[in-house]
């Protein structure tokens, strides 16, 4: 699994890269939106987690180039904690929206969630029979 984390704060990238490791997985961390959108084009990651609130180029902006190209997951990992803010991510491309802090444990079942529902169905099931 290839997880790309974007979040201006180096600290958060290195806590959430050694975090996410352990599940396994394959880790890019960047620390700029563009490097984002950049790193999800060339890297095609399993799963994005992104920060909103990062200079130049924020999250929603972030989440809108991305979706231009890309149907990746999105989750965003933010400190705000506003209704409005939620909605505002979740319009702009997002597929789940977490508040910091949040728990290893809630991280990686949102994870994991979120490439369930991403995961092509495999061609050998039958299809369902109607009566």
């Amino acid at each position: 699994m290839k997880i790309l984390v974007i979040d201006d704060d180096p600290a958060m990238t290195e806590l959430l890269s050694t975090l996410l490791r352990t599940i396994p997985a394959h880790v890019i961390a960047v620390n700029s939106g563009q490097e984002g959108v950049d790193q999800t084009a060339s890297e095609k990651p399993d799963i994005v987690i992104l920060d909103l609130m990062m200079p130049e180029m924020d999250g929603w902006q972030v989440c809108k180039h991305i979706r231009e190209f890309s149907n990746v997951p999105i989750l965003i990992l933010s400190a705000l904690d506003h209704p409005g803010m939620v909605a505002t991510a979740l319009d702009a491309g997002a597929d789940d929206y977490l508040i910091k802090p949040v728990s290893s444990s809630m991280l990686i079942a949102r994870i994991h969630t979120l490439l369930r529902r991403t995961k092509p169905i495999p061609s050998n099931i039958p299809a369902a029979s109607t009566p």
